[in-house]
């Protein structure tokens, strides 16, 4: 194993993405059960996600999430991948992140995104546009105020004020400028897209300023890696996502994951077929020692410290084997 792959931090976001014939509540669970196997694999992180009015996701509240998997485990952090601030008051935000913090001291991690509702009706429920999130700068400025006690409204955050939780800025779109400009760690995706997710690693680092949260760049990069006894298998392991993602760029809506059986067995049209494919492309994907060499040739291009891993399956079984020849890979099982 490398001794560039051992001095990565892994860690994993797992979106709570529901299954035909599965209810809700079920997924919710399967993430606190995942957040418990991951952390006796040594996994550095567990972050959950915000979603809302999607058919195929249970996480809509992350913070309420958080509390659920860091008092199910002991020595995981845990935090959100993220919060999308432009949907909240900021001071509700710090509270909120307040409150987990003066319960689970030390290990609550505050990712916050940028991101509006996935569609105009939601957007409308949460009272949001889309013009929203060009006002994230100032947001995450006044979020961050509240941890300080400097906010100009003479009000103070209860119990946030004075406590010290790590922010992370999602970097999606202006994401890696807003980061860099505040000074605090990134975590950018996909690994699909390494010429891209390149441009924003060397902006952010290029006009990183030092605040009182990071004294120099930090850079987590973030997408899907699946580990399996053969490529075929771990290829299996993709098929249930990316005909989601195909469906929801062609009827609009993201549905729960379906059996990779019963996706084989689909009659596609053209255009479903070419999103389906596009969505099983470029992942690390493949047998413990494929995955090792493509880890090991990403982290030489971009420097990151850290690896946030975004799987997400049908198959249960077949997902936690994946993380635990994920472990075997960088040392920490």
């Amino acid at each position: 194993m490398s001794s560039l792959i051992a001095a990565t931090r892994f860690s994993v976001l797992d979106r709570s993405r529901t299954r035909e014939g599965h209810p809700h509540a079920e997924a919710l669970r399967d993430t606190v059960r995942l957040a418990q196997e991951l952390e006796g694999l040594g996994y550095h992180r567990f972050w959950v996600s915000e979603h809302h009015g999607v058919p195929g996701v249970a996480g809509s509240a992350p913070t309420v999430l958080a509390a659920a998997v860091a008092a199910a485990t002991s020595t995981i952090r845990v935090g959100t991948g993220g919060v999308m601030l432009p949907n909240h008051q900021p001071l509700v935000v710090a509270e909120q992140f307040g409150v987990l913090e003066s319960l689970f001291p030390g290990r609550i991690d505050m990712g916050l995104g940028r991101s509006v509702g996935f569609t105009g009706g939601v957007r409308k429920a949460l009272g949001r546009d889309k013009g929203d999130a060009e006002d994230f700068g100032a947001q995450l400025e006044e979020l961050l105020g509240w941890f300080r006690g400097t906010s100009a409204t003479g009000v103070h955050a209860r119990p946030a004020e004075g406590l010290t939780v790590p922010p992370f800025v999602l970097a999606m779109g202006e994401g890696a400028a807003v980061a860099a400009l505040a000074g605090l760690p990134m975590v950018i995706g996909d690994l699909r897209g390494r010429e891209k997710m390149q441009r924003g690693i060397d902006h952010y680092r290029a006009h990183f300023r030092p605040s009182p949260w990071a004294s120099e760049p930090y850079v987590v990069i973030s997408g899907t890696i699946a580990v399996a006894g053969t490529p075929d298998q771990a290829r299996r392991l993709l098929v249930p996502e990316a005909w989601s993602m195909a469906y929801s760029r062609t009827h609009g809506t993201f549905p729960p994951l379906p059996p990779a059986e019963r996706v084989s067995a689909l009659a596609m049209t053209a255009k479903e077929r070419g999103f389906y494919e596009s969505g099983l492309a470029g992942h690390l994907a493949g047998t413990e020692e494929q995955v090792g060499h493509e880890l090991e040739t990403v982290l030489k291009e971009t420097g990151a410290q850290e690896v946030l891993v975004t799987t997400s399956t049908y198959d249960r079984e077949a997902l936690l084997d994946s993380y635990r020849r994920l472990a075997r890979i960088t040392s920490r099982w």
